[in-house]
């Protein structure tokens, strides 16, 4: 089963997704708190596998609670609940190590397909969708000439293609096409570039791209 903690100030909200994925059979949500503090302490207790984090809550924001779940180094996966004209702070986030996002009008078959991606440890929303969400705070990363970055060295020729296709938004398939190569070998050079990047997962890869500016045009 994976276990669920609901983190958002609506109570209605937190009912509404708690009805939701204890109808799933492969789940259960495992407790509902309404600030970020109250989130850390509950992944500090453990049997905590995915939250879903609102942003904005009292006391301790979702931004800074997911800094200090990423930081106690456990396996609890945080995914990022957020409205279509996007927080300023969902960015932020993710830099501090959030899975990936989703939207909160989502389809309830959405959510619980985001869920069971991030405990999986698999790409957590489309591709796509975080890319869009980044070029919401592209404003937001450095102007101007950008100065060499040594992270990239590390990289083959074919490496750093497919991480320009991954920060476009392109999945699997999409990037077995466009570079013509088995979607076997897509996922081994995507397995080498979170190695090598040391990257927790794909929107992590997709942070790294755009921050060396290797995705702009």
């Amino acid at each position: 089963m994976i276990k669920v903690l609901l983190a958002d100030d609506q109570s209605l909200v937190r009912s509404g997704f708690r009805m939701l994925i204890d109808s799933a059979d492969d789940m259960e949500a495992v407790g509902e708190v309404e600030n970020g503090r109250d989130a850390v302490a509950a992944v500090r207790r453990g049997n905590v596998d995915v939250v879903l984090m609102d942003i904005r809550m009292p006391i301790m924001d979702g931004t800074e609670a997911t800094r200090q779940i990423s930081a106690l180094g456990g396996s609890t996966k945080v995914l990022v609940l957020t409205t279509f004209d996007l927080d300023e702070y969902v960015f932020a986030a993710l830099r501090n190590g959030a899975s990936g996002f989703l939207l909160k009008d989502a389809r309830p078959e959405e959510l619980l397909g985001a869920i069971r991606s991030v405990a999986s440890g698999d790409a957590v929303v489309a591709p796509s969708a975080t890319k869009r969400l980044l070029d919401q705070f592209v404003d937001k990363l450095p102007s101007g000439p950008m100065k060499p970055d040594t992270r990239l060295n590390c990289l083959t020729d074919r490496e750093r293609e497919v991480l320009v296709e991954v920060a476009h938004g392109a999945n699997n398939t999409e990037i077995s096409q466009r570079l013509y190569m088995a979607e076997g070998t897509v996922k081994t050079h995507i397995g080498r570039l979170l190695s090598k990047l040391n990257a927790r997962d794909r929107v992590s890869l997709v942070l790294i791209a755009h921050e060396c500016g290797l995705a702009r045009d």
